[in-house]
């Protein structure tokens, strides 16, 4: 991923303080190292110090690869010299107020005796000084901009930049995602319809329409190697349960070969999907046998959600791209004597972020779904976590809903599902009431690690609304 950077600062400076923009190059070349140190390739367009720069720095900071400008306060620097640059680029700009150092060293300062050298000294210690002006003439410019305040060497500051990179990564992501739609909605869960056009327009990407007749014409001429290939594989990926019949594993597999092959003729990065078949043998037997090979496919990084739910697809993709999992979940059951929260579904899963293994098991019924088949068995490991719901409001608007919680051991349900027990700082009651009050599907993705923060900066680049719950 690209990003932009440049520095700004004041021409009328080099002739009076020597050394000075020499000095000032250097810490944004130590800015520019450490940017790439997060993953990221830098388009730089070096110190502006005068308005005559600005349409040079525009036009290679503006390409259509450059997801974010870094702009870098290294002294004093006139609004005049930094508004072009960020109106005609036209991008999310992140101001980086970034002092050499924590704090000047007051006493080798005042002994440099000679007021000249210590005005020079003193303007390569005011980045400070740039910030509100800056930020004054772009909010009466209407640009919308977010400011990073710290040192070069300061822990805080980077861990906010790395944010920033990664949620340009996160949003560059969706932009590009197609979206695969298989089947249909559940029936009469009003909450998990979605405005496609709405995605559309805040994530990007592209939604694709599957038949499940596509997927079964598919499903008809695979061969009887590639089935024992995939069961070879189900036997290293998943723990495979020594109740699974040989029966039920070939559906599976060749079910997950049909989706292998579909995914990869429509270069599908995530899918949402239902279908019930309406008594028709074939297609009951592709809609039960699916869950395996969904959860293969959301392992590479292809996210699928069930009972179509478009939204959660989407949190799951956001999850995974920040690197944290993002499983399919839903609310199971509450313990109150423990204040834990239970969330889990009866698959996909996310091999990521399972606490061991991933078994493959047998389920004698799909609760609320026809027929039976294999399903997933996990907990996720014990630590921090994100949930994610993508929410759709009564006006059609899109927001971020997530909080923050803990993956707790203890019992949990062997039931031929995916379940965990969670612990949230409001406690669990009072957690199932703000989160259910702030309007999302009952489904929502779950990951390792706290990324709220990430999450919360990812909200801003998309220009949406993010409710963080805890």
């Amino acid at each position: 991923m690209k990003v932009g950077l440049f520095g700004i600062g004041l021409e009328t400076y080099w002739d009076q303080f020597d050394g000075l923009q020499q000095r000032l190059l250097a810490y944004h070349q130590i800015i520019r190292r450490n940017i790439e140190k997060h993953g990221a390739e830098v388009v730089d367009a070096g110190l502006v110090d005068r308005p005559e720069k600005a349409a040079a720095a525009s036009n290679l900071l503006g390409a259509p690869d450059v997801e974010i400008i870094f702009l870098f306060i290294s002294t004093y620097a006139l609004s005049s010299t930094v508004l072009p640059v960020v109106q005609r680029a036209n991008k999310p700009v992140i101001v980086l107020n970034l002092q050499p150092v924590a704090a000047i060293d007051y006493d080798a300062f005042n002994a440099l005796n000679d007021r000249g050298l210590m005005t020079g000294e003193w303007l390569a210690h005011c980045q400070a000084c740039a910030a509100p002006e800056i930020a004054s003439v772009f909010n009466r410019a209407g640009i919308d901009y977010h400011l990073v305040t710290g040192f070069l060497q300061d822990d805080v500051a980077w861990r906010e930049i790395a944010n920033w990179i990664g949620a340009a990564h996160v949003r560059a992501v969706m932009r590009d995602n197609r979206v695969g739609l298989l089947g249909s909605y559940y029936g009469g869960m009003l909450d998990v319809y979605s405005d496609l056009t709405q995605h559309a327009s805040v994530f990007g990407g592209h939604f694709e329409f599957i038949e499940m007749s596509e997927l079964k014409a598919v499903r008809d001429n695979i061969d009887a190697r590639s089935v024992k290939d995939k069961i070879d594989e189900f036997h290293k990926k998943f723990n495979v349960s020594p109740e699974c019949e040989k029966s039920e594993l070939q559906r599976a597999a060749r079910t997950s070969c049909a989706l292998d092959m579909l995914v990869e003729q429509k270069g599908i990065t995530a899918m949402a999907y239902y279908f019930e078949g309406a008594g028709d043998p074939a297609y009951e037997d592709i809609v039960t046998s699916i869950i395996a090979g969904n959860t293969l496919l959301t392992a590479r990084h292809i996210p699928v959600a069930g009972e179509y739910e478009v939204k959660n697809v989407q949190a799951m993709k956001i999850m995974d791209a920040f690197d944290a999992g993002g499983s399919f979940s839903e609310f199971y059951l509450m313990d109150f004597d423990r204040d834990v929260l239970f969330l889990g579904h009866d698959g996909p899963a996310h091999f990521a972020i399972a606490d061991g293994q991933v078994w493959l098991v047998p389920l004698p019924v799909y609760h609320g779904k026809p027929g039976k088949g294999l399903s997933i068995q996990m907990s996720v490991k014990p630590g921090p976590v994100t949930v994610l719901s993508v929410v759709q409001d009564k006006k059609g608007e899109l927001s971020l809903l997530v909080a923050e919680g803990e993956a707790v051991r203890g019992p949990v349900l062997h039931i031929g599902n995916t379940n965990s027990r969670y612990r949230f700082a409001l406690g669990a009651r009072a957690f199932v009431n703000e989160w259910s009050q702030a309007g999302p599907a009952h489904h929502c993705a779950v990951g390792v690690g706290h990324i709220a923060d990430k999450i919360e900066k990812l909200g801003k680049l998309l220009n949406i609304r993010v409710n963080r719950i805890c």
